[in-house]
């Protein structure tokens, strides 16, 4: 049997036309964009028109788009520096128990720097209300940071709704829009944020790239120190292939195209619950707000240790998680899950992620329904 990828909120397979791109643009643009010369300029000219492109694709204006190295760097520089360059107005910050590691951590080291955060919880189903923010604001509060959709279990929070609240607050908002770019239309606009971090991986382009939206007159400054290349915001060469892969990714992803993958892997949701329900096999699903991504699907397997189980179907050639990619390396207990239920929950040890994208079929998860079901009967009779 060939190997099945269900693992798509970690990471994507490229896109055959982003290495196309990727390829010709290693092959024939090898030059610094900075450099003034002939080889310098066409690079320059490329960097800016997939600027240009990625802006468009959010609402925004191409100077309010810096490159960066991914959504772990886009996250930790917009709530740092916002953080450090708004202190003067305060220093209370407020975010979510269900943020990806890159956004908690941040969060725990500007506490060690004598900052104030607020982790609002979410409730059993994953759901964060836009009472909850409004209630946890302060006269002093200078940054919320909340995602958009949640990684482990396709939850999608209000972000337009929280934004429209803080439009008559002092505080900055930001959202982590990864799991969200490439699958929904995205208005920063519309949604009244002032940052807004992506990643390239998550779409079918290069690992190490992403952008970070900082709205104009948005103080920023520097996370790392060099050059003054990308507004003077993030040094360092910039990574045309990347940049120009990442560009052709987000293109291929035309707005007819995002509502057929959702359509698409809705049908994937249904194939999976269905097989088990019709095989007797106990679950829940892990994620159950008014608002859920279609292409992450979070099931609790009463009985079953998801560390077993991940063995079991990795060995029968089908790849899931047990959450985040970040964490998932030493099976750390998931923090998403032990928010939404508690740390001494039977739900935590005994979930799975399972997520959809590029290369699959329906035939493919019509097997990986029909292996699971098997495997957790087998595991789970005694």
């Amino acid at each position: 049997m060939k190997p099945v990828y269900l693992d798509h909120a970690a990471t994507t397979p490229l896109h055959p036309e982003v290495i196309q791109t990727m390829t010709k643009t290693l092959t024939e643009t090898f030059g610094n964009p900075s450099s003034l010369h002939q080889f310098g300029r066409p690079a320059q000219g490329l960097l800016e028109n997939a600027r240009d492109e990625l802006a468009k694709s959010i609402g925004a204006k191409p100077s309010e788009l810096i490159f960066t190295s991914g959504g772990s760097e886009g996250d930790t520089m917009a709530i740092i520096k916002t953080a450090e360059n708004y202190q003067h107005l305060g220093k209370h910050l407020i975010t979510t128990q269900v943020e990806h590691s890159a956004v908690l951590k941040s969060f725990k080291y500007l506490e060690t720097q004598g900052f104030e955060v607020t982790y609002l919880p979410v409730a059993s189903t994953g759901e964060l209300t836009v009472e909850q923010v409004n209630e946890a604001l302060r006269e002093d509060t200078i940054l919320v940071s909340i995602m958009r959709t949640n990684n482990e279990v396709g939850t999608i929070f209000p972000i337009p709704e929280i934004g429209a609240l803080l439009q008559t607050h002092q505080a900055l908002f930001h959202t982590d829009a990864v799991q969200s770019f490439g699958l929904e239309e995205i208005d920063v606009n519309a949604w009244h944020v002032d940052l807004l971090s992506t990643a390239a991986h998550k779409i079918n382009g290069p690992k190490g790239t992403g952008f970070l939206f900082i709205k104009e007159g948005t103080k920023i400054t520097p996370l790392i120190h060099g050059g003054d290349q990308e507004n003077k915001k993030r040094p360092g060469t910039e990574n045309l292939a990347n940049i120009m892969g990442y560009a052709k990714a987000a293109s291929l992803l035309t707005p007819e195209k995002k509502k057929d993958n959702q359509r698409t892997y809705q049908a994937y949701r249904e194939i999976i619950l269905s097989t088990l329900s019709e095989r007797a096999v106990a679950f829940d699903i892990n994620g159950q707000a008014p608002q859920q991504s279609a292409h992450v699907l979070n099931l609790y397997l009463p009985g079953v240790q998801s560390e077993m189980l991940l063995m079991h179907l990795d060995l029968k050639g089908f790849a899931v998680s047990a959450g985040s990619a970040c964490t998932a390396g030493n099976m750390a207990p998931s923090h998403v899950l032990i928010a939404m239920h508690g740390k001494d929950s039977a739900i935590v040890p005994s979930s799975i992620r399972i997520s959809f994208g590029l290369g699959l079929s329906e035939e493919d998860v019509r097997d990986f329904a029909e292996t699971l079901a098997d495997t957790v009967l087998r595991m789970t009779q005694h």
